[in-house]
């Protein structure tokens, strides 16, 4: 009696949890192999992410690039169901492939299977921030997932187009903005050192050289490096460089005006 009560609760428990989404069996999370098309593809769209039209450029696109480059990208789009591991032997994944995975249900759109012969060009950090930049929720917001698989497929694109990529090539508005932010505070530091604490100096050398591993870090490291790394436009560095240049006078002649001022009328009492 008691083993049969039991059983009976295990299977309550199993059926539960069937029924919230938390127990699967394995053929259905992991091998199905009925899902794939009948044909060859390098584009599978079960969760209907591109329209007729984006699904035909996007197949013609990927044979492009694999022919041009020999690298192979494949795509899939998923919700409630997945080939599983029949995509692997379905489209003989191996060390020279990528595999983008779209699922809207994590929190980030994006997952990238990656062949180890990709990492000789572009290193994991650089995966991380692709799926960062392209598949969270705000970029999807923006841009629908349509615009964030294929933004991600043409940023590698790109970097297989120049033999390798560290970061991922573009500089976003909110990165940029970053950037010009530590650019400016970093100039406001250079010029707090710079105002003269004695009448015969004009800057204070001292002073900018003491604090220049600061301000030198927030507009060399932070301000400018991240810039000429992503892209080769000389805008955002002309704008940061003078955000630089701006912040500093700014906080020299302020500064000169409030502490200098205090100070020299320290001395003159």
């Amino acid at each position: 009696m008691g083993t049969h009560r039991i059983q009976h609760l295990w299977s309550f428990v199993v059926v539960a949890l069937v029924s919230l989404g938390v127990l699967v069996t394995p053929a259905d999370a992991y091998d199905n192999p009925e899902l794939l098309p009948d044909h060859p593809t390098p584009v599978i769209d079960l969760a209907k992410v591109f329209s007729d039209t984006q699904r035909a450029q996007l197949e013609a696109s990927l044979g492009d690039v694999e022919e041009r480059t020999g690298w192979k990208m494949r795509v899939l789009t998923q919700y409630e169901r997945t080939p599983g591991l029949a995509i692997r032997e379905f489209w003989g994944l191996d060390e020279s492939s990528l595999l983008l995975v779209a699922d809207p249900r994590g929190g980030n759109l994006l997952n990238f299977n990656v062949g180890d012969a990709y990492f000789a060009m572009m290193p994991r950090t650089y995966w991380v921030e692709l799926q960062t930049r392209y598949g969270n929720q705000y970029y999807v917001k923006e841009h629908g997932e349509d615009g964030a698989v294929l933004d991600a497929l043409n940023a590698v694109e790109i970097c297989l187009d120049r033999g390798g990529c560290q970061v991922v090539p573009g500089l976003p508005q909110e990165q940029w903005l970053w950037t010009l932010t530590t650019s400016v505070f970093g100039g406001l530091i250079a010029g707090f050192a710079a105002y003269p604490r004695k009448d015969d100096e004009t800057i204070a050398w001292g002073w900018m050289l003491l604090l220049s591993p600061l301000w030198l870090m927030l507009f060399g490291v932070f301000g400018i490096a991240p810039v000429i790394t992503r892209t080769s436009e000389y805008l955002p560095i002309l704008r940061n460089t003078v955000g630089f240049f701006g912040g500093g006078i700014a906080a020299y002649l302020i500064a000169q005006a409030t502490v200098g001022r205090r100070l020299q009328s320290d001395t003159d009492d």
